[in-house]
C-alpha cells in the first residue's frame, strides 16, 4: 500500500499468513483467516467464520481493538465502484444492532468485486 493511499483512507490487501500469526491468540481453534485489508493502521479480517474489524488506537498504536462481526449478524451490505472523477470503490456493511453501516473505501488497485463476492460468500452460507 502507497502512503497517499493510506492517508486517503483507501484500502489495500493484506498477506493471509502474516494476519493468521498475529491473531493466533484471539482466533477460535481451527479457525483460520482468509483475506485482509488496511487502511493506515487499522485493517479488517475475513475468517472462515467472523469478519473482525481491527481499530489500533492512540499515538503508538499499542491499544487495539477487536470487533468481532459473525457473518449472521449482517444484514446487508453494498459496493458502489468508482467512477471517472471518483476513482475509489466504497463498501457498506449494516450489523444488526447498529444504526449506521461500516463503511470502507478502496483504491483502484484492490477490486470492490473480489471483497464483494468474499463477503458473500459467507454472509449466504
Amino acid at each position: 500500500m502507497g502512503l497517499l493511499d493510506g492517508m486517503l483512507g483507501n484500502a489495500s490487501k493484506m498477506d493471509a499468513g502474516k494476519i493468521q500469526a498475529e491473531f493466533a491468540q484471539i482466533l477460535a481453534p481451527g479457525e483460520r483467516v482468509e483475506h485482509a485489508y488496511q487502511l493506515i493502521r487499522d485493517y479488517f479480517v475475513f475468517t472462515d467464520k467472523r469478519l473482525v474489524l481491527v481499530d489500533k488506537q492512540g499515538i503508538t498504536g499499542s491499544k487495539v481493538d477487536y470487533h468481532s462481526v459473525p457473518y449472521k449478524s449482517i444484514t446487508h451490505f453494498s459496493v458502489e465502484t468508482g467512477g471517472t472523477f471518483d476513482l475509489d470503490a466504497e463498501l457498506k456493511i449494516w450489523i444488526s444492532g447498529m444504526a449506521t453501516p461500516v463503511q470502507k473505501q478502496f483504491n483502484k488497485k484492490l477490486s470492490i468485486y473480489e471483497v464483494q463476492s468474499i463477503l458473500a460468500s459467507y454472509v449466504l452460507k
